[in-house]
């Protein structure tokens, strides 16, 4: 198991530096590169590289473009294309093509948590999809899981940074998939997967289907997450919480639609998994300037700052930083209290939990007392 204090304390040097005020552009960018960063919301079949989908393609014959910037139209989201939930959603189609071996698994999974590394992210918690990675091939989803687990665990060690999994399901799939994915899931609680999560349509797609399979992964050991508020108002996010008992939310940003809801949210601590640029890119937001995250921050919610799918938005953490101080105005303050409230909220066993907590509070200058609650 990778320590900890040897993850956080690699990237303690100059980080007071990095806290000083009024730095220029360049200077902001690279302080908040140094940062230790934890990132709660971030899917493994969204973070390929694009390169390695090149030369995966050359490799297994894929119907796919031989040139960089048709085949970047097909995966990421360009600055002039629309930014809508379909033209999101439809970058997905070629990138669960490629997932044609264990092999290339085990490169894409590594490289996903090398990218996060290099950023100095400390913590990840990297969500995947079975249904996903065993489609190209039909493989058994037991085993894509055990892979995935095994692999996690051989790149964590690797690149120095402590890796928890999150099981995703989709609400447009057969509930039976979600049930099984929910039972293997569970049988590895503990043992590498720390959570259950619900994404894709929630337009289309209500979760009541799912309820009792999130009910019984809780039982059972597995934390739970849950897609709400993204494409749908705040009726989903009480839904995720009242019916679901979903412990974190991902994204969310809708949930100011309701004030009720809010208040039920705050005073359950329920933290938001916010991601700023997925949510420009997916239509959520008209414009950056439009984000709600100082709202929801001023609401008293609990809030993470997140990459979601830094594969198809051409991001880094690090840019969702940038881009939180530059064009929403968040204080360096405010920064470093989502930053701790990323590891208070995340699903580490309670001991990690509190000895990154520790480690956060130190690298980021933080009295030990400001640890109770650094979301608001």
């Amino acid at each position: 198991m990778t320590d900890l204090r040897n993850v956080v304390s690699a990237v303690d040097e100059g980080l007071v530096e990095a806290l000083a005020p009024s730095p220029s552009q360049y200077e902001l960018q690279q302080a908040l590169t140094d940062f230790p960063k934890v990132d709660l919301h971030r899917h493994l079949e969204g973070s390929l590289r694009l390169r390695t989908l090149m030369e995966i393609a050359r490799q297994e014959g894929l119907d796919l473009p031989q040139e960089e910037s048709q085949l970047r139209e097909q995966v990421q989201i360009g600055s002039t294309e629309p930014k809508t939930l379909p033209n999101f959603l439809s970058k997905f189609r070629v990138l669960r093509t490629v997932y044609r071996s264990p092999e290339i698994i085990r490169r894409v999974t590594h490289e996903a948590i090398e990218d996060a590394a290099i950023d100095n992210v400390v913590y990840l918690e990297l969500r995947f999809t079975p249904a996903a990675l065993s489609q190209a091939k039909d493989f058994p989803i037991p085993e894509v899981i055990e892979w995935v687990i095994e692999f996690a665990g051989e790149a964590a060690h690797k690149f120095e940074i402590r890796v928890g999994l999150i099981a995703s399901v989709n609400r447009h799939e057969p509930v039976e998939l979600a049930e099984a994915v929910a039972q293997i899931a569970a049988d590895h609680a503990g043992e590498g997967i720390f959570g259950l999560d619900l994404a894709g349509n929630e337009l289309d797609y209500p979760a009541d289907s799912f309820t009792s399979i999130f009910k019984s992964a809780e039982q059972a050991g597995l934390n739970t997450t849950v897609h709400a508020g993204e494409w749908t108002g705040a009726e989903s996010v009480n839904q995720a919480l009242s019916t679901m008992g979903a412990t974190r939310i991902g994204h969310g940003v809708r949930v100011l639609e309701d004030m009720e809801v809010v208040a039920i949210a705050r005073d359950r601590r329920v933290a938001f998994e916010v991601c700023l640029t997925s949510n420009l890119h997916s239509g959520v937001v008209g414009g950056m300037a439009e984000h709600p995250l100082l709202e929801m921050i001023n609401a008293g919610l609990v809030v993470t700052l997140n990459t979601d799918d830094p594969g198809i938005s051409n991001i880094r953490l690090s840019d969702e930083y940038f881009t939180a101080v530059s064009e929403l105005g968040l204080s360096k303050g405010t920064l470093k209290g989502l930053i701790l409230s990323g590891a208070q909220y995340s699903f580490l066993p309670e001991p990690e939990k509190k000895e990154l907590e520790r480690r956060l509070q130190q690298s980021l200058g933080l009295g030990m007392n400001s640890g109770k609650d650094m979301s608001r």
